[in-house]
């Protein structure tokens, strides 16, 4: 039999005063752990975050450590410099960041150790112009060069199929055949 472990919060309805004031405090805190995210202020007490710690709480990877990884492997730049995932990224720094075949330009407006929700987590960067226009040029051109044949549609049927290897056979013996 399992007992009722009880908490001063357990129990607590959705729209009572209790609920609203425990949601408050998660809030609080989690703007406590964001610093400088939302306010576009720098505190002293926060001069500096791990890049691999930035990189997750930001979004960029799912883990903290497919971001070590992606430092280490050369695919994160800060200031046009290759970096280890210890260095400390601060507000103002211009990183580089390839995932995929994808690279973009970011300039960090806040500092975050945790991770956060992904609204909070949006504030902590800017991508240039520059990234956005490139990203959104290269996407075009990935559009435009579709493989063979996509253009096609579905599977063809077997009457299609058979109507495809006759043009080929025609094209084996040359015209006028």
């Amino acid at each position: 039999m399992r007992r009722n472990m009880r908490t001063p919060f357990s129990g607590v309805q959705p729209g009572s005063t209790r609920f609203a004031f425990r949601s408050t405090i998660r809030t609080s805190r989690l703007r406590q752990r964001i610093r400088g995210a939302s306010d576009g202020h720098h505190p002293c007490s926060m001069e500096g975050v791990r890049i691999d710690k930035w990189l997750w709480a930001a979004r960029f990877y799912k883990t903290r450590g497919a971001a070590t990884e992606a430092v280490l492997g050369g695919r994160v730049h800060v200031n046009g410099e290759r970096v280890k995932p210890a260095k400390d990224v601060h507000v103002d720094d211009r990183l580089e960041v390839t995932i995929g075949d994808t690279r973009r330009t970011v300039v960090v407006l806040g500092l975050a150790e945790k991770r956060g929700p992904a609204t909070v987590a949006a504030t902590l960067y800017e991508e240039t112009e520059d990234s956005i226009a490139l990203r959104a040029q290269r996407a075009a051109e990935r559009r435009l060069a579709r493989p063979l044949g996509s253009d096609l549609g579905a599977r063809p049927t077997k009457q299609d199929r058979r109507r495809l290897e006759a043009l080929r056979r025609a094209q084996r013996r040359g015209p006028g055949r």
